[in-house]
């Protein structure tokens, strides 16, 4: 796993830290090759002018004082504000320096009136565990208040490094520039709104110190590289369409029509080589003639909702199921879909209806997969609590899978993909484009269509969950850069998916 696949705990990345103290690597060489990296990163992003820097007792303090000293040597104007005394000795001495430089301190009163080009945060960084209160709260919020863009080291001074949670109050950062490792607050929801653009700067940390400091199972943040090394799914030269999964989709009422034909489009996008639908009778030959390249079959119906299959219906021939996009709360065919011994991948109705029964999914012998939004999630699982500790929904998403005995993709701006086993996936970006009806099911289609090709190929179908939520949110992403945030709707989503994947996939 490459260093941007990890994500870690602020307690892990002390140990990784730890390791490499003890191996004797020494604290200022470490400061200085961290900190010239973050000043090379501020000088190819803003041109020379004036810097204010935030300066804090720790090391984030000295790596922010470093760095207004390189930046002072490239003809940046710095002023410091040190609003704390007690500085650890490294930092001290760098402070001293900054000083006998003739680099100005301003009071952290005196915030208010500066017109800065660039602002550099290095109040706190990570394993912040209090409140900012007082006086540094009103430094805080007086930083906020400057018109110019805010960099901060490592995390925004205030955000708690696990939850993402605001302690009191924090640094709306334009950039977050994270060091060495990605910390988790990155892939929480609630610490988007204060971390701005984020870039990891990497110093080089040994694999024995990763090693030393991850407990496992891990957390794994979803990136670029990881798909691109799964996606498309490689056939052979003389492969045909079984080889590559059959899909069953049980989906769609007499109400909601759109919800089968959205999950089938994607399903279709997703490269899967045989897909039949199931669907209400009245709408088979609707839905026949909107995807003609599908089976269709018509099951009868129970106030316009699923009621059964059709007599002798034949799972032997399927790989996976997704199950639940539009089938409301009347469809009566759960309890045959959960009996069978195919992956299941459940969603919307599929999982109203599975928070109606007394089932754990550990029974099944197959793999299992929920893609809840918070809703839906609350009705599965009453007995997590509606508002996590601290907001943490990754430790929100691991209790439910632990519960269940499933895998869960709990929705969000981050989507958390957590195993019973404790393995966790966050894919750390989306867009409010996809706050639209419709977009989750384009999620199922595009996920039921991966687990179908990997289960026909024997392999184990986890990697459809993260994998297919990275596609599905980048689709998204690209879509309304070019067509705006209002432009995405369901359909367009799920009929770019396919002609997009190779240009999402592309360095």
């Amino acid at each position: 796993m490459t260093v941007q696949g990890i994500a870690v705990t602020a307690k892990q990345m002390q140990a990784i830290e730890s390791w490499m103290f003890t191996a004797q690597m020494p604290v200022a060489a470490l400061m200085e090759k961290v900190s010239g990296r973050i000043a090379a990163w501020v000088m190819d992003h803003y041109g020379p002018g004036t810097l204010l820097v935030i300066v804090g007792p720790g090391h984030n303090g000295g790596e922010a004082l470093v760095v207004a000293r390189e930046l002072y040597h490239h003809g940046y104007s710095p002023s410091l504000c040190v609003p704390l005394e007690g500085h650890k000795a490294l930092t001290g001495q760098h402070l001293a320096y900054a000083k006998a430089l003739g680099i100005p301190v301003i009071s952290p009163e005196a915030v208010a009136g500066q017109t800065p080009d660039v602002i550099l945060d290095g109040l706190f960084g990570f394993g912040l565990s209090r409140p900012i209160d007082g006086e540094l709260a009103q430094l805080v919020d007086r930083v906020n208040a400057l018109d110019a863009p805010i960099i901060s080291i490592d995390l925004p001074s205030g955000i708690h490094t696990d939850s993402g949670a605001a302690l009191g109050t924090a640094v709306r950062a334009s950039h977050t520039l994270c060091l060495g490792l990605w910390k988790r607050a990155f892939v929480q929801d609630q610490a988007l709104a204060y971390l701005g653009q984020s870039a990891l700067i990497e110093f080089d940390i040994p694999p024995e110190a990763i090693a030393a400091g991850l407990d496992q199972p891990s957390l794994t943040r979803v990136s670029r590289a990881a798909v691109a090394a799964a996606l498309p799914l490689r056939r052979s030269p003389t492969t045909y369409k079984y080889r590559e999964g059959h899909l069953l989709l049980v989906c769609g009422s007499e109400t909601y029509l759109g919800a089968a034909l959205l999950t089938g489009l994607a399903a279709r996008a997703s490269g899967v080589g045989m897909l039949t639908i199931a669907v209400p009778q009245s709408l088979k030959p609707l839905l026949a003639a909107q995807i003609p390249d599908a089976v269709t079959v018509g099951c009868p119906t129970t106030d316009g909702a699923i009621a059964a299959f059709p007599e002798g219906f034949d799972w032997g021939r399927f790989d996976a199921i997704a199950c639940g996009p539009g089938l409301t709360q009347q469809a009566q065919i759960l309890p045959a879909v959960l009996a069978t011994d195919l992956p299941l991948l459940l969603d919307a109705d599929g999982l109203n209806l599975l928070a109606q029964m007394d089932t754990r999914l550990s029974q099944r012998r197959a793999y299992t997969l929920l893609t809840p939004h918070a809703g839906e999630f609350q009705r599965l699982f009453p007995a997590q609590p509606s508002q996590p500790p601290q907001g943490d929904r990754i430790g929100q998403a691991q209790a439910a899978a632990q519960e269940c005995g499933g895998t869960v993709l709990l929705k969000g701006a981050c989507a958390v993909i957590a195993a019973p086993n404790g393995q966790t996936w966050v894919n750390p970006h989306s867009t409010p484009a996809l706050a639209r009806g419709g977009s989750g099911d384009v999620l199922t289609g595009v996920i039921g269509g991966l687990m179908a090709q990997l289960a026909a190929r024997g392999e184990a179908v986890e990697s459809a969950a993260w994998s297919g939520a990275w596609w599905h949110a980048q689709a998204a992403l690209h879509l309304a850069a070019t067509r705006g945030v209002g432009g995405v709707d369901a359909h367009t989503l799920a009929t770019q998916l396919a002609p997009l994947l190779p240009q999402l996939l592309e360095r």
